[in-house]
C-alpha cells in the first residue's frame, strides 16, 4: 500500500467513505469472508470509527483511503466486485508447478484490497510503541497502545538494507503480519486481514486470462509489459523499490507482481485445488484461516525471473528463511533471510461488528 501523509482533512476527519456491500450472511460466515479483504478505508472520525460507512460502491478499482488514527499516515485501497474465475494454471503454462492444478472455477465475494504492499512507514507504527497512540481509535474496540503485542527487536535489519520510507515492509513472519492486521483492525474498528490465496489470485488476474494478468491486446511482448508493471530481476538492480512506481493492473492495484512477494492467509496445502469441487460451486475457498502451518507467498519478488511472477505461482514458506537466526527458539516475529517477503491487506466489503472482529482475532490468534 502506498503511504499517504494526510495534509488536510474535512471536519469529520476523512475525505471518502468505504463502500457497503449488498446482502448479508450469518455471523460466522461474515466473520470469515469479511476478514478476507483488508483494504484501506476512510474513517469518519473517532465517534464513528467502528460504524458502517456509506454505500458508494462503483466498479472495480474504485479507491478509498484509510487513515491510521492518531497519526498523519494513511494508505489506499481499491474495491474489487465479486466474481468468478479459474484458480490455478493450465497444464501447458510455461513455468507451471504441480501445486497449481487442477484448475477450478471458484467464486469470490467483493472486497477491498491495498493498492500496494504495506510500507515501512505504516508497519513502523505497529512496530514502535513511541509512534502509536490511542487518539482517534475506534470506540467499540477499546484500544490500549500499551497492551499491544509488538514485534521484538530483530537480530539484524530484516530488509537487508533495502527498506525505508515508501518501500515495502519485509522480513516479518506470517504470524507478525497477522498480528499487524489485528492491531490495525482494533485501532480502526474495521476488519483487516491477509488475503486468501484465491482472493490474491483473483486480484492479480483482474478479470483476464493472461498468466500475468496483463492486457494481451497491447501490441507489446510479455517482457516489455512486465517492465512497465513490475520490479523483478531484469529491472530492479537487485533491490526493493518504492511501492506504486510501476503501472497498476487494470483494477488499479500496484506491485502484485514483483517488488516484495506477499504473504497470504492460507496455510500451504499442495493438493488444495484438487480438494475443491469441479462443478464450479466453490465459494471463497481457503485452507484456513489458521496461524499454524507453513504459509504461502504470492507474486514473486524483485530478484525473481518471469515464471515466479505468474498469478498462479505458489511459493511455500521454507526453513531457509530463518537460516541465520542464532536464537533458540528462533524468532516468531522475524525471518533473517526473507528480505523479499512482505504483505498487503484486504477488508471485506461489508464491515463486521466490533464483536465479530474481536471473535475473529481471538479465534485465530488467541486473547493476548
Amino acid at each position: 500500500m502506498r503511504t499517504l501523509v494526510v495534509a488536510g482533512r474535512s471536519s469529520h476527519g476523512c475525505s471518502r467513505s468505504f463502500a457497503r456491500p449488498v446482502g448479508r450472511a450469518g455471523p460466522i460466515a461474515r466473520a470469515f469472508v469479511r476478514l478476507r479483504a483488508p483494504a484501506l478505508v476512510c474513517l469518519l472520525g473517532p465517534a464513528l470509527a467502528g460504524a458502517r460507512l456509506a454505500a458508494q460502491t462503483s466498479g472495480a478499482g474504485d479507491r478509498r483511503t484509510q487513515e491510521i488514527p492518531g497519526t498523519p499516515v494513511a494508505f489506499e485501497l481499491a474495491y474489487l466486485p465479486g466474481g468468478s474465475f479459474r484458480i490455478g494454471s493450465p497444464a501447458d503454462e510455461i513455468g507451471r508447478d504441480e501445486d497449481e492444478g487442477p484448475q477450478r472455477a471458484v467464486t469470490i465475494d467483493p472486497f477491498w484490497i491495498g493498492t500496494t504492499e504495506v510500507t515501512s512507514d505504516v508497519y513502523s507504527i505497529f512496530r514502535d510503541r513511541r509512534l502509536d497512540t490511542e487518539a482517534g481509535a475506534a470506540p467499540d474496540l477499546p484500544f490500549d497502545a500499551d497492551a499491544v503485542t509488538r514485534p521484538s527487536p530483530p537480530y539484524e535489519d530484516p530488509s537487508h538494507g533495502m527498506g525505508g520510507p515508501g518501500r515495502p515492509a519485509t522480513g516479518m513472519t506470517r504470524l507478525a503480519a497477522l498480528r499487524f492486521a489485528r492491531w490495525l483492525s482494533e485501532k480502526t474498528g474495521r476488519l483487516y486481514r491477509l488475503p486468501t490465496e484465491a482472493e490474491w489470485e483473483y486480484a492479480c488476474r483482474a478479470g483476464l486470462d493472461d498468466p500475468y494478468g496483463l492486457d494481451t491486446e497491447e501490441q507489446r511482448s510479455t517482457a516489455e509489459m512486465l517492465e512497465a508493471h513490475a520490479w523483478f530481476a531484469a529491472n530492479s538492480d537487485g533491490s526493493l523499490r518504492d511501492v506504486g512506481t510501476r503501472a497498476p493492473n487494470r483494477w488499479g492495484i500496484h506491485d502484485l507482481l514483483g517488488n516484495a512477494a506477499e504473504w497470504t492467509l492460507d496455510p500451504y496445502a499442495p493438493d488444495f485445488y484438487a480438494s475443491l469441487p469441479s462443478d464450479g460451486s466453490a465459494a471463497n475457498p481457503s485452507t484456513g484461516p489458521s496461524a499454524r502451518g507453513r504459509g504461502v507467498v504470492r507474486g514473486g519478488a524483485f530478484d525473481d525471473d518471469l515464471p515466479r511472477l505468474r498469478c498462479a505461482d505458489r511459493f511455500e514458506e521454507t526453513p531457509r528463511w530463518k537460516r541465520r537466526d542464532p536464537q533458540i527458539p528462533k524468532s516468531r516475529w522475524w525471518n533473517t533471510d526473507s528480505p523479499h517477503v512482505g504483505f498487503r491487506l484486504v477488508s471485506p466489503a461489508e464491515p463486521l461488528s466490533a464483536d465479530e472482529i474481536r471473535s475473529y482475532w481471538e479465534g485465530l490468534l488467541g486473547t493476548d
